[in-house]
């Protein structure tokens, strides 16, 4: 078969080997199999060849017959795919990933609570994944030294953030330290093997320690003040999380517009919470008073879970089509050492492991619960859980490339964003302070929006909020406003801004992509044979993509 007629679930198909191949971590994270005992080139050779073969399937699918609208669909994505590695290598983007949040640093360490840790298959590969550890964290370092010989280090509070976690990952606390616990929780490794993953463990740490002190000793002094990475490289970055453009002066007032409607509605739901009390000693009450708390991580897992169940069983069938296979899921708690807030991970492709809810509580004692049943629906059904366990399920509805590795902020967290939204609308939130979790959700996201935008692009807050009208952004006056809008604690305040300055452009994927959906929703609302479960059923059956390839597809998803 030549490439001019190479079907373009093929390629796919060969697209998805060759990125499972040259990103392992990526792979194991989307329950990809083959490559859970290995690494990523992540040095700047490494990047480059990846750059390379994406550019040869970028020529492949040019060349693809497209006889209809899934074919359509595939070749959009397969060719967005491209576009984005080879934007991202052109700007030298793998040259400077080090952020609290999302880049290498993190993914090395993270990346274990996504092995198998109940089969001795399993345990082989982390072991290799241990051994090997060293090898991986020389090659990212090989990157960060390049981008800092050409002065495209990051900014001091990113740096400064890494070490944080590189300290704590060598630590008594250490995420590898509770691969140790895991593997006598398995109860199967014979004493030898015990032994063996304990001096990997060892090993990683000690690789950890010598990344930290390269960071501190070489890359740190060359790091910059300025957090802000300007108009360029924000609009770039953010176009490609979203997949459109955007007007950005015009998003930026929409969401501080979004966050003054916001705030009043939520004084009005403190008033009716407990009308004798002021806003501030109302949130106050909900963060603090054991009443709307729990003290359990056991009994806040089995709520949190008992929540995701009882919708899925009550909403299946009537708001929405649940496969079989996404019947289950995991919720668990994340090893110390992530980020502050909680997190999805999707079920494998074989569906052998479940998708899971990962929350960050490991050592809490005080769980303010009125935020956390409008995150449980975010995170889990129907928000990401649904839609990505409806996207792995659409067969050959959907390239395998498209169902297991394509993932675009825009309309995924639009998605879960919008499935907040939507349990408030069927009443699931059913007592005013977990309708207070939702209007802090909804503002949190709000907030995004301005302080991305503002800080990035060094735009002044304007002169008719009620929030320092024409000051102009620092660190401070955003931590200041998650802390008084959104409600965040202190270290939930700092690590968001600290990830705002440091991934540019994705923060408000949510708030934007929540609003396109809720345009698609009343535009084909207006359609005389509207029925919301279809449009559900249709939008989800796109799958994730870009908010102008969602736009162009929503008339006809594939079938």
């Amino acid at each position: 078969m030549t490439d001019a007629t190479t079907d373009i679930f093929v390629l796919s198909d060969q697209a998805t080997d060759l990125a499972a191949a040259a990103d392992p971590i990526h792979a194991t994270m989307a329950g990809v199999s083959g490559h859970d005992h290995e690494w990523p080139d992540l040095s700047p050779a490494g990047y480059e060849q990846r750059a390379d073969v994406w550019a040869d399937i970028a020529r492949r699918a040019h060349r693809c017959e497209i006889r209809n609208d899934r074919e359509r669909l595939a070749q959009h994505v397969l060719l967005d795919e491209c576009n984005l590695v080879a934007t991202l290598t052109d700007a030298g983007e793998h040259l400077r990933n080090l952020n609290n949040i999302a880049s290498p640093h993190q993914d090395l360490r993270m990346v274990f609570g996504s092995n198998d840790t109940q089969s001795r298959e399993g345990w082989d590969a982390v072991l290799r994944r241990l051994e090997s550890l060293p090898t991986a964290l020389e090659s990212y370092r090989q990157s960060l030294e390049e981008g800092r010989t050409r002065g495209l280090a990051v900014a001091r509070r990113q740096v400064e953030a890494a070490l944080s976690q590189g300290r704590l990952a060598t630590g008594p606390d250490s995420s590898f330290d509770q691969l140790l616990a895991k593997l006598d929780a398995w109860g199967e490794a014979s004493e030898s093997f015990t032994a063996a993953v304990t001096t990997a463990v060892e090993g990683a740490k000690a690789a950890f320690n010598g990344f930290n002190r390269y960071l501190e000793a070489t890359y740190a002094p060359h790091a910059v003040e300025a957090d802000g990475v300007g108009r360029e490289r924000y609009a770039m970055l953010a176009g490609l999380y979203l997949g459109t453009s955007l007007d950005l002066e015009e998003t930026y007032r929409w969401g501080w517009n979004e966050v003054e409607r916001l705030w009043a509605e939520l004084q009005a739901v403190a008033a009716e919470i407990d009308s004798s009390k002021s806003s501030a000693d109302v949130f106050d009450m909900l963060m603090t008073d054991p009443a709307y708390a729990m003290t359990s991580t056991d009994e806040f897992i089995a709520l949190m879970k008992d929540r995701q169940l009882q919708a899925l069983e009550q909403l299946d069938g009537s708001h929405f089509d649940v496969p079989e296979p996404i019947r289950t899921i995991n919720v668990q708690v994340e090893p110390a050492g992530g980020a502050s807030a909680a997190s999805y991970v999707g079920p494998s492709e074989d569906f052998t492991r479940p998708g899971s809810i990962w929350y960050p509580i490991e050592g809490k004692t005080f769980l303010p619960l009125f935020q956390e049943i409008t995150t449980a629906y975010h995170e889990g059904f129907p928000g990401h859980h649904l839609q990505v366990g409806v996207q792995i399920c659409q067969g050959d509805r959907l390239s395998r490339f498209h169902r297991t590795w394509v993932w675009y902020p825009g309309s995924g967290e639009g998605w879960a964003l919008y499935a907040e939204r939507f349990m408030d609308e069927l009443g699931y939130l059913e007592r005013p302070e977990y309708r207070a979790g939702l209007l802090t959700s909804q503002l949190f996201r709000s907030c995004r929006v301005a302080i991305d935008i503002g800080a990035h692009l060094d735009l002044p807050i304007p002169d008719d909020v009620s929030f320092h009208p024409g000051e102009s952004w620092t660190f401070d006056l955003a931590y200041e406003l998650l802390r008084t809008r959104a409600l965040l604690s202190h270290d939930e305040a700092e690590s968001e801004v600290i990830r705002y300055l440091g991934w540019p452009g994705q923060a408000i994927s949510y708030k934007v992509g929540e609003q396109a959906i809720l345009d698609l929703r009343e535009e084909h609302g207006g359609r005389p044979d509207f029925d919301l479960k279809t449009f559900h059923a249709d939008l989800l059956a796109v799958g994730s993509v870009g908010l102008d390839v969602l736009r162009s597809h929503m008339g006809s998803a594939p079938g």
